[in-house]
């Protein structure tokens, strides 16, 4: 079963050696947007250099719609036969919305909402991107469903740090959500 995995910054390095992922997500801000690991091949790294921050602010790079697309287009290439891993600076808002988005593009049959819970129930401390995800919501076609199942999941665990966190893509079970 194919797999996703968040994580913060902080524990990339050893996220890469216990999982062996086939492909990396980076957003960070642009600042601190780190290399491509050692090893790994930089056509498999996407590097997204965002602020998390929800709308404009000067001097701040706030998600847009050509960073959102380039995020599906790279997620849509993903072939799930190895795992996926996405990081954030703290692996709670701009890596989790990643992961509704990757979740979202790869079971378009299941309701976001229960996408949403499925996250929520995984990841305690997600608090994903409004703005990734209102713009993932327009370019994916979701009629505002998604922005709708992310207001739904209710508060987030308040915590300082996110920790790995492993998903499985599909087929995301009944079960499950």
């Amino acid at each position: 079963m194919p797999r996703l995995y968040v994580s913060p910054l902080s524990a990339l390095e050893n996220a890469i050696r216990d999982v062996s992922p086939q492909r990396i997500v980076s957003l960070l801000d642009p600042e601190t947007m780190i290399e491509t690991p050692a090893g790994f091949e930089p056509a498999r790294h996407l590097r997204v250099g965002v602020n998390d921050i929800d709308s404009h602010i000067d001097f701040l790079t706030a998600p847009n719609e050509a960073h959102v697309q380039e995020l599906i287009d790279f997620l849509g290439d993903w072939d799930l036969r190895e795992p996926l891993l996405v990081h954030c600076w703290a692996g709670i808002s701009r890596s989790t919305a990643a992961a509704f988005i990757t979740l979202c593009l790869h079971n378009p049959q299941l309701e976001e909402r229960a996408i949403a819970r499925f996250v929520r129930q995984k990841i305690a401390h997600a608090k994903p991107n409004r703005l990734m995800v209102e713009i993932a919501d327009d370019l994916m076609r979701r009629e505002g469903r998604m922005i709708a199942a992310i207001e739904a999941m209710g508060p987030a665990l308040d915590t300082y740090e996110g920790c790995l966190v492993e998903l499985p893509v599909r087929p995301l079970l009944k079960g499950e959500t």
